[in-house]
């Protein structure tokens, strides 16, 4: 399994939100492309960053600051927040990122998610985030009357064929994540499914290994020196890109 530092972006520097909430913010770095150099020297296979204004605005807030990310490291990254249209996804994979997500833009936008999927099948993650067993849009703000499942589902049958869960309610809380949603979006659809929110401890991510999931984002655990990225590493037993 895949373990991947998350470098989440709000007004210019690298920080952490409890359940997506701005009210709830640490500052951990005013520096996000130290960050992510220093998470490739650690080890680090891949990163994921996310715009965090952009996922609130609708769309992307930190473009040169993303492009700076892409240039200064190596390592593959996978960038999310605010990408609803086709042009920043060009823009995006054109500046050198392995991977878009696509999160709100499945449920409001469906035949453009649907025509971006077509063309770059390999490259689009769509983000299945959940609360209460409901999905989450627009920045985790609004929750649609769907299911993590059943946008799961739907998007394979477009061509996805990697998910982004998470559980909004445990991200950022260090309260461990959510094995079983996880490990049944892996039983019932195919997908390559990676895992977000809550995780706190190696035992975690042996948890999530044993459930199937090819990957996990990890953030606060990382940036609080709950473990080291190399016990992560050790404790998911892959170091390699998915």
């Amino acid at each position: 399994m895949l373990v991947i530092p998350a470098v989440d972006l709000r007004q210019g520097r690298c920080v952490r939100l409890v359940e997506g909430r701005p009210d709830r913010e640490t500052v951990y770095d005013a520096d996000p492309v130290s960050v992510a150099r220093r998470w490739q020297r650690k080890g680090a296979p891949m990163l994921h960053v996310v715009d965090l204004d952009g996922a609130m605005s609708g769309e992307l807030r930190h473009r040169d600051l993303i492009a700076a990310i892409i240039g200064a490291v190596s390592v593959p990254v996978q960038v999310g927040g605010g990408i609803r249209d086709a042009a920043t996804v060009e823009w995006l994979l054109g500046l050198g990122a392995a991977r878009v997500v696509l999160g709100s833009a499945v449920l409001r936008t469906p035949e453009l998610a649907r025509e971006v999927v077509a063309r770059f099948p390999e490259a689009v993650v769509a983000a299945v985030d959940a609360r209460g067993g409901r999905v989450a849009v627009e920045g985790w703000r609004e929750l649609a009357e769907v299911g993590p499942l059943e946008v799961a589902r739907t998007v394979a049958g477009w061509g996805v064929r990697r998910i982004l869960y998470t559980d909004v309610a445990r991200d950022g809380t260090l309260t461990g994540p959510n094995v079983e949603a996880a490990a049944a979006l892996v039983r019932e659809t195919g997908l390559k499914v990676i895992a977000a929110g809550g995780i706190a401890s190696l035992e975690d991510l042996r948890r999530l290994k044993a459930a199937g999931v090819e990957g996990a984002v990890v953030g606060k655990a990382l940036y609080d020196g709950a473990f080291s990225l190399q016990e992560a590493l050790a404790a998911a037993g892959g170091d390699g890109p998915c």
